[in-house]
């Protein structure tokens, strides 16, 4: 890594180089060009050789032809960062497919069931993130995972959405190999609402729509009235066909959210990821997201990964993790009757282990 940087650093530096001394250059020969078809023009008017009408129009038509070679750099550089770019998206869309798209294994509706078998998974060689984890998820329930940043809460739905593929150990749907199961197959299963909604720069109802492009106007407003979106929609410019702009820029967070969730309960998939739904909105708006997420996962397995602990507090099971590894699962009267890592985490969210410090001063 230290040697691809001090390479980068070396090309750059040459690049920012020669673009600034091309520029300087350039306005060098064309000054030198005016000024010689002035000290010619001007000695050949003198000898009679050249009218003075015929001389100022060489000197201004000179200028016309030579200063547009000032912007000659500015292109030249643009067009090769151009290139590098091309070349990039080139490089990226010649990737090979690891995880195969398609499969020649048929998989209807599942019910649901998930199992993490002896799972073991590493970013990097030697440093596992998740280290040898079973877990089953009954069809139907409602599981909450917590656990400090970094125990490996989000790479495990990473890998159950096959964004990566475990080293050891077998992830299963219905007692199916999800490694057998198409890509497309598999997430048409799977609704995911994370913490980073992605909105595109389109309608209201577009962006709902993602996904179940085939729907109609009046399933959109079902959804959006089961994510508790409805009303704020109601309230916008063009209701359902206002444009929320690059990434969702013109709505708020908890809105972006809300229209995320309308899309998932639209898809209506049997599996639903709830990957810190409510960690970035305020108390309000994560009432509201509560209120219709409480909707949603009702008949389908629900895996919900929280910081707030309230938001995960009624579900059937929780399942703690700590370093890749799970310490402890259980309901939350159980879990904190345990009185170790979850019942902490409990305290210092609900305060109870907040001791106000005497005020000092002189």
């Amino acid at each position: 890594m230290e040697q691809e940087s001090d390479a980068y650093r070396t090309s750059n530096r040459s690049v920012i180089a020669l673009s600034a001394s091309f520029q300087p250059l350039l306005r060098f020969l064309i000054l030198l060009g005016f000024v010689a078809t002035l000290y010619l023009g001007g000695r050949a008017v003198l000898a009679g050789q050249l009218s003075v009408g015929t001389y100022g129009f060489m000197v201004f038509i000179v200028q016309d032809l030579l200063w547009p070679f000032t912007e000659l750099g500015e292109i030249f550089d643009e067009y090769q960062r151009a290139m590098a770019s091309v070349r990039r998206v080139m490089g990226l869309l010649d990737s090979p497919i690891e995880a195969s798209a398609y499969s020649a294994v048929s998989q209807a509706t599942p019910y649901g069931e998930i199992s993490f078998d002896q799972i073991t998974f590493a970013y990097q060689p030697h440093h596992p993130v998740i280290k040898n984890l079973s877990l089953k998820i009954p069809a139907g329930a409602t599981i909450g995972i917590v656990g400090a940043t970094g125990s490996g809460k989000s790479t495990l739905i990473k890998l159950l959405l096959r964004f990566y593929q475990s080293q050891q150990g077998d992830i299963l749907i219905d007692g199916q190999d999800i490694q057998t199961l198409g890509l497309m197959n598999l997430r048409r299963h799977i609704g995911w609402v994370s913490q980073d909604v992605f909105l595109f720069h389109g309608t209201v109802a577009e962006n709902i729509a993602y996904g179940s492009f085939e729907a109609s106007h009046d399933q959109i407003i079902q959804a959006a009235k089961a994510a508790e979106a409805h009303d704020f929609i109601q309230q916008l410019p063009q209701r359902y066909d206002t444009i929320v702009g690059e990434r969702g820029q013109k709505l708020s967070g908890g809105q972006r959210q809300r229209i995320a969730i309308a899309r998932t309960i639209l898809k209506n998939p049997p599996i639903l990821v709830l990957d810190e739904a409510t960690s970035a909105v305020d108390n309000e708006t994560e009432a509201a997201i509560q209120k219709s997420l409480t909707k949603i996962t009702q008949n389908r397995t629900t895996i919900a990964i929280a910081h707030r602990l309230s938001t995960i507090r009624h579900s059937d099971c929780i399942y703690v993790m700590d370093q890749g590894q799970l310490m402890e699962q259980g309901t939350h009267e159980s879990l904190l009757a345990q009185n170790r890592i979850y019942a902490n985490l409990w305290r210092v969210q609900s305060g109870v282990e907040w001791v106000k410090q005497p005020l000092t001063g002189n």
